[in-house]
């Protein structure tokens, strides 16, 4: 009776606030609510009885949540919720930013023990990306519920590559809980090149890919870009009433540095700073909203901020030094990538050669974009290059598509 009830409750439960209808052609907006959106997780009825009598591995961080009403303000960790519906939950895996999502970006994770469950905690995130075998002795099924912003260089996509990859080569299932996409209204940027592949990109896709984690996952599947082209056991457990042009707030950051929609909607241009010498906002409140560096000149940039250790950024760039640069937060919601910032600043930084750091090539996927940069071109022809790889990358995209 117990386990039916949870399954009833989590059933009706949801992960998103009504939001209003897209406008019409003709620009009218229909005075009607659409459905709330129901994530993966919240079904428990759809991948409960895949884990019956399993021993189960969870990948999962602060995001991975199940709702208990359409008002975002009551949850339960899926980790707990698990425990609590009888589910024999063996062993946590935590991405980057760890299990409770307090760690820097970059911060090398130790692996640990949850206090809460006494769970053993594994990370992906310190000196395993990859989970090593022994890490899977124990696991029968490996269930993933993480929130992406989707974008490429958000590590969370590389980690599922990695499980994925182990989990095929061990012949464990994968199971996905499908999440919204907050950038899944527009597809932009250039497509990654194989010579500068990192753990901030993978695959040959663009900055901004369109599509959520679950379906992210069948393309890595279906694209063969595993190791040895192999292939995963893999179930992704739909999202409802979703379409990529539903609007969605975040209910829980989903790390420590994208503090809000507008963080989230800026970070896809924003993020090139951090391939730079200039600061995205890390030790502010206002983190990728704004940017700036002690050396632009005031005249030109009249915003100013001083970074200084907080949540998120033990170390932040130019720490306790007044930076001159823009404030973002009042620009239009963005439906494309931006590089007129980047290029502006560094167009008014004098010392040249240093403004641009290693780090800049693995962000842009390219050694181009920073070449292009440097000879002047524009933002139209630059653009203009990137409109190729990314008429291909919509075909490969479209097969792998749950969702319109």
């Amino acid at each position: 009776m117990k386990y039916l009830l949870l399954c009833f409750m989590t059933l009706l439960a949801c992960n998103s606030t009504p939001k209003k209808n897209q406008a019409k052609d003709d620009g009218v907006v229909p005075n009607v609510e659409s459905p709330a959106i129901i994530t993966g997780a919240n079904q428990t009825e759809n991948y409960l009885k895949l884990l019956e009598g399993k021993k189960v591995g969870v990948v999962a961080n602060q995001t991975s949540v199940i709702f208990k009403d359409a008002s975002e303000e009551t949850h339960t960790h899926i980790v707990d919720s698990l425990i609590a519906m009888n589910v024999n939950v063996t062993t946590v895996f935590a991405p980057e930013h760890g299990f409770r999502g307090t760690a820097d970006a970059g911060e090398y994770i130790e692996d640990g023990v949850d206090e809460k469950t006494g769970l053993p905690v594994f990370s992906l995130y310190g000196k395993n990306r990859k989970p090593p075998a022994e890490f899977l002795e124990n696991i029968d099924v490996m269930l993933f519920d993480v929130q992406d912003v989707g974008v490429r260089f958000y590590t969370y996509i590389s980690t599922l590559h990695y499980v994925m990859e182990i989990a095929a080569e061990l012949n464990i299932p994968v199971i996905v809980l499908d999440r919204p996409n907050p950038n899944g209204h527009y597809i932009d940027g250039p497509i990654l090149e194989s010579d500068v592949k990192s753990f901030v990109g993978m695959h040959p896709v663009p900055i901004v890919y369109g599509m959520t984690i679950g379906e992210y996952g069948k393309m890595i599947n279906g694209e063969k870009w595993l190791d040895n082209g192999i292939q995963c056991d893999l179930t992704v457990v739909p999202l409802q009433n979703y379409t990529y042009a539903s609007e969605y707030d975040l209910p829980i950051l989903p790390s420590p540095n994208l503090p809000n929609a507008k963080s989230i909607n800026l970070y896809p241009s924003v993020c090139f700073f951090e391939g730079t010498t200039v600061s995205c906002g890390r030790g502010t409140e206002m983190q990728f909203q704004i940017f700036g560096a002690p050396y632009l000149p005031k005249d030109q940039f009249d915003f100013s901020f001083t970074p200084q250790p907080n949540f998120g950024a033990k170390t932040p760039k130019h720490e306790g030094k007044v930076c001159y640069g823009k404030d973002l937060r009042t620009v239009e919601p963005l439906n494309e990538i931006r590089l007129d910032w980047l290029i502006e600043a560094y167009t008014a930084t004098s010392d040249k050669k240093t403004f641009f750091n290693d780090f800049f090539k693995k962000l842009a996927g390219t050694t181009k974009l920073k070449a292009q940069i440097e000879q002047g071109m524009s933002i139209e022809d630059i653009k203009a290059t990137w409109q190729p790889g990314l008429e291909s990358f919509k075909e490969t995209r479209a097969k792998y598509l749950l969702y319109n």
